[in-house]
């Protein structure tokens, strides 16, 4: 708990927030994008062409990201990587086809519960073995509580 020890003891304040800040406001990011991308393939007529879109739109700013603030990594390098882990494009590829097809009929806050509901039950797992290369983070009683409350938080959210 980094975060919180920072916290506690006021020291390194800018830089134990800045992370979690910029998380946020991608969690932020997410049902917005899931508005807005349902709303324009609803105009196009077409969901994937939509997907499409934000995925082009996409990797233009990343690679404009990657081209003002990583200078040492090259696009050459990218070809020696094992092919199994270029499967997270497959991955965000399914999420925007379907929250862009799903949201306009099931509703953007409905879509975004299953879609945190998911989120947290795979990190969970992730974490729990070290999955993928992560930082194996075992599920102790405390943070088991900690996910069954906020997975309940969710349920309760959407039940209002």
């Amino acid at each position: 708990m980094p975060f919180a020890r920072a916290i506690l003891s006021g020291q390194q304040m800018t830089d134990s927030l800045r992370d979690p800040i910029v998380m946020f406001f991608a969690g932020v990011g997410i049902p917005i994008l899931a508005a807005l991308n349902a709303q324009l393939g609803a105009r196009l007529g077409s969901p994937a062409i939509a997907a499409a879109i934000l995925t082009c739109t996409a990797c233009i700013a990343a690679l404009i990201y990657w081209s003002f603030f990583e200078h040492s990594s090259s696009i050459a390098n990218v070809f020696a990587q094992p092919k199994h882990l270029f499967l997270g494009g497959v991955l965000f590829a399914f999420y925007i086809v379907s929250i862009t097809t799903i949201a306009p009929r099931f509703g953007v806050g409905n879509a975004v519960f299953f879609v945190l509901l998911g989120q947290m039950v795979a990190a969970a797992v992730i974490d729990q073995f070290g999955l993928f290369g992560a930082v194996q983070n075992p599920i102790t009683a405390m943070r088991g509580a900690g996910i069954a409350m906020m997975v309940g938080g969710l349920f309760v959210i959407q039940q209002a």
